[in-house]
């Protein structure tokens, strides 16, 4: 009996040993849960919000009507919209799908952009309740009116140009909004879609196209960054149970009752929709934007590099045509060795992702965001520039702390590009990022790129300090690298416009390429001044008939890789 006992009490304490564990396993849980749930609070400063619409909107933000104005004023937004008539070339007048281009993308969008940003009046009739905070407006909130709902093709459509409202266009055109958003992370959009119609005739259309929206859009395109955001109204005004809300500690998208129609049109011949459906809406609307807000906050951008002009010269690189094969990560990502980036797994460890910098003075634009389509197998890094005169341009990957590459002799990339001729810089960078140092090389891209992909090796010693800098001249110090960067210039009297994608950059270069160590700056002199004394030529023809230049270690290295294909020239930046 004693052993019996004995054996009840030890299974006893068992059982309260594991009921002791699981709910501390589930405490820990749910607080670790707790501690990532989205944060429906308003802004704890006043932020200013630019709204564009039509008649819908200007219901929706009407204090007796749907209240958004007023709604928006208490959670610490500041509102401004545009309503017909705004903005330069009235492209207020023009808020359908097939508009958005023009506006984000366009010839003008520059100054159609400035002037939004810079908007801080009323086109429409709401409360506020703060005076203007200054500065631009920092969240963009835009809608397509209801007939925008009439969608033709089919609900499973995928994106492709086109004319018109067809679901295929508009999701190309909203693929293609992302490029510009991507390169400003200092702004939320906020994407609100259009609102049903009573209609049938395209109603599943519409629906398919605004889930897709919400559920596909930007992880269709492995958007990287925080800074979009899209608010289903259309989802919202066609049930009171269909949902877009912050509900119990998270989003609920609910699209669970089976109406694609309007349920809350003003008439029976008018679509605008009703009072009751509009305040459903900034009920529903205004806690959902302080998360999308509250997440992009998380997120925001890092300054841009504190050296802004890129190179003046351009010198040697060794580059390896690929034919037309895929970069080596859309085959075997995880064989990459020494790998920075191939544009597939998120932001690189330790950096706060490739972000876009360019000299905003001027009307210069870029892009700067990994990209997938019919010619990348997986993803890859894809810069679009228009550089205005005398202007620049770069697309940078920065890192929070100093990496030492010092084991590494340099960097490897894959490059295609959309023409030969087009003059670029890598960039290395070193030092605080209030501090840092810039150290490149000049590149032109060739015919073999535009043909397929091309690998290009950089050995450190190809990279020198910034003649605009301190001690310019100097050899990059690998083992303090603080990033590196693409950077394009424009001409003294035009504008350079060019596309290139980048993909797989890791450490590393063919053996023969990396001459150790780099030499002093003193021995660089001392060579050059016996080059001089004996009457040597600083350039080298290679077996190709193209010429490189390089410091006064260039014979061992030409030396080293004569029997490698060398892309080289000698025109300079200012063309």
């Amino acid at each position: 009996m004693k052993s019996n006992h004995i054996d009840i009490n030890i299974a006893r304490d068992s059982l309260f040993l594991v009921f002791v564990l699981v709910l501390g396993s589930f405490f820990l849980y749910n607080l670790a849960q707790a501690q990532t749930l989205d944060n429906p609070d308003p802004p704890s400063e006043p932020v200013k919000l630019i709204f564009i619409h039509h008649s819908t909107g200007e219901n929706w933000l009407v204090d007796d009507y749907g209240g958004l104005g007023l709604g928006l004023a208490q959670n610490n937004y500041f509102v401004s919209d545009t309503n017909y008539g705004w903005g330069p070339d009235a492209i207020g007048d023009r808020t359908d799908i097939v508009n958005w281009t023009e506006w984000f993308r366009g010839p003008d969008s520059l100054r159609y952009l400035e002037a939004l940003f810079e908007e801080s009046g009323q086109n429409s009739t709401y409360t506020r309740l703060m005076a203007d905070p200054g500065g631009e407006n920092t969240v963009v909130v835009f809608k397509s009116c209801f007939p925008n709902s009439n969608l033709e093709g089919n609900p499973d459509d995928s994106a492709t140009p086109g004319d018109g409202l067809t679901v295929s266009n508009a999701k190309y055109i909203y693929n293609d909004l992302l490029n510009y958003f991507s390169s400003r992370p200092d702004k939320l959009f906020i994407v609100v879609t259009a609102p049903p119609v009573q209609d049938p005739s395209y109603a599943a259309n519409a629906r398919a196209f605004n889930t897709w929206l919400v559920l596909n859009w930007l992880d269709e395109n492995n958007y990287p960054y925080s800074n979009v955001a899209v608010f289903d109204f259309y989802n919202v005004l066609t049930h009171p149970e269909n949902h877009h809300r912050f509900h119990n500690g998270q989003v609920e998208y609910s699209t669970s009752q089976e109406n694609n129609t309007s349920y809350y049109p003003s008439a029976a011949d008018d679509d605008h929709p009703s009072a009751e459906g509009s305040r459903k809406a900034t009920n529903e609307f205004i806690p959902l934007l302080n998360v999308f807000y509250n997440r992009w906050k998380s997120d925001t951008s890092a300054q841009p590099p504190s050296s802004a002009p890129t190179s003046t010269s351009v010198i040697a690189i060794q580059v390896t045509p690929v034919e037309t094969q895929p970069p080596a990560s859309a085959i075997q990502p995880s064989n990459i060795p020494n790998l920075i980036d191939d544009f597939e797994a998120g932001i690189p460890a330790g950096s706060e992702g490739w972000r876009p910098y360019w000299d905003e003075a001027t009307q210069t634009q870029l892009l700067c965001a990994p990209e997938t389509n019919d010619q990348i197998p997986g993803s890859a890094l894809h810069v679009n520039y228009t550089v205005q005169a005398n202007s620049w341009a770069t697309c940078a990957l920065l890192y929070t702390q100093p990496q030492n590459w010092i084991d590494s002799d340099g960097l490897t990339f894959q490059m295609r590009t959309s023409q030969a001729g087009l003059l670029f810089d890598v960039i290395v960078y070193a030092g605080l990022p209030d501090n840092r140092s810039t150290y490149l090389t000049g590149l032109e891209t060739t015919s073999e790129m535009v043909n397929g992909w091309v690998s290009i090796q950089i050995p450190w010693v190809e990279f020198i300090r910034a003649d605009w800098e301190d001690d310019s001249g100097e050899f990059v110090d690998p083992s303090g690298v603080t990033g590196i960067a693409f950077g394009f210039n424009g001409g003294p009297d035009a504008s350079e416009i060019g596309e290139v994608w980048v993909d797989d950059i890791r450490l590393g270069v063919e053996s023969e390429l990396a001459v150790a160590p780099a030499p002093t700056q003193a021995e660089v002199q001392e060579t050059e001044v016996v080059q001089e004394q004996e009457g040597s030529e600083d350039e080298t023809e290679s077996g190709s008939g193209s010429r490189f230049t390089c410091p006064g270690f260039i014979g061992i290295a030409a030396f080293a890789v004569a029997n490698l294909f060398w892309a080289t020239n000698h025109r300079k930046r200012g063309r």
